[in-house]
């Protein structure tokens, strides 16, 4: 009855016809369109960032596809696509120990590629490595073995990844199973990379980052099946002075290794303001 009276009102009075359609008209919600930040024009681009799909590798553990690995778990990426052959691996924490196991699956039963990694605090030391994945499908699992107080984050790239440059490949010294070699780097080297292949025999190695004598605050067990079709490249954070990188083949004698071990990144304006409370003078390398 009441839809009758309202009907007849409508009709009656033509300035409500047109509400009437009006309001059954759907709203139209204005949505802007994300835009991918390679393609934001160079005057759009606010200081301080960079036109590329990735972060730089000290902000990648702070982008939003990071997921948190709680003590005891595992949590897996799986690439099914053919075309990714490399993949970047993320961990980070929150300024406690990170202690994981990264994994590359290739089929049924086959791990080609295997890596303990330990890190004294993963907030100062994020770990980072590329991982090769040829002929895919490839997942690649990562597992938190630490206590369920030490929660870690992992994040995985396959675009604008790391890459070793071409004085790490062209300086590569040959270790010999069972052989280390230690390389020592000055206060002002932010980061090191280290580049480790072999002539396609298995490789196995312990990268291990010193700050004092016997002071671990980085250290990685690896395993590689294939090391010429599977190198090994990471990216070690070193802040602070007197850190040392030594790599160890803990491979038999007939396993040879190569490996490239040079800075990164350098901080040119270390020594700037060298008398600043963050700059300390460490036996008179630097004068009054």
């Amino acid at each position: 009855m009441y839809s009758m009276l309202l009907q007849s009102f409508i009709n009656f009075h033509p300035s409500m016809q047109v509400f009437g359609i009006k309001s059954l008209i759907k709203p139209n919600m204005q949505v802007s369109e994300q835009v991918p930040n390679n393609q934001i024009p160079n005057n759009q681009v606010p200081n301080g960032f960079q036109q590329t799909g990735v972060p730089p590798f000290n902000n990648k553990k702070n982008v939003d596809s990071t997921l948190l690995v709680q003590g005891g778990s595992l949590r897996t990426w799986s690439y099914r696509s053919p075309a990714i052959d490399q993949v970047q691996v993320v961990l980070s924490s929150e300024g406690r120990p990170l202690d994981a196991d990264v994994e590359l699956w290739h089929g049924p039963d086959n791990t080609p590629l295997k890596m303990r990694v330990y890190v004294e605090n993963g907030q100062l030391r994020p770990f980072t490595s590329v991982i090769e994945t040829p002929r895919g499908p490839n997942t690649i699992a990562v597992r938190n073995i630490g206590q369920i107080e030490f929660p870690i984050c992992a994040t995985m790239f396959t675009e604008n990844l790391d890459t070793p440059s071409r004085e790490c490949l062209s300086v590569s010294n040959t270790i010999q199973g069972g052989a280390l070699r230690t390389y020592p780097f000055d206060p002002s080297v932010e980061s090191v990379q280290v580049f480790i292949r072999t002539d396609g025999r298995p490789l196995n190695a312990r990268i291990e980052l010193l700050q004092g004598p016997n002071n671990n605050k980085q250290v990685i067990e690896l395993y590689t099946e294939d090391g010429c079709d599977r190198p090994f490249f990471c990216i070690l954070e070193t802040p602070g002075s007197g850190n040392v990188v030594r790599v160890v083949n803990t491979a038999p004698v007939e396993f040879p290794m190569s490996a490239g071990v040079i800075p990164y990144s350098i901080d040119t304006n270390m020594f700037t303001n060298r008398f600043t409370r963050e700059n300390v003078i460490i036996g008179g390398d630097v004068g009054w």
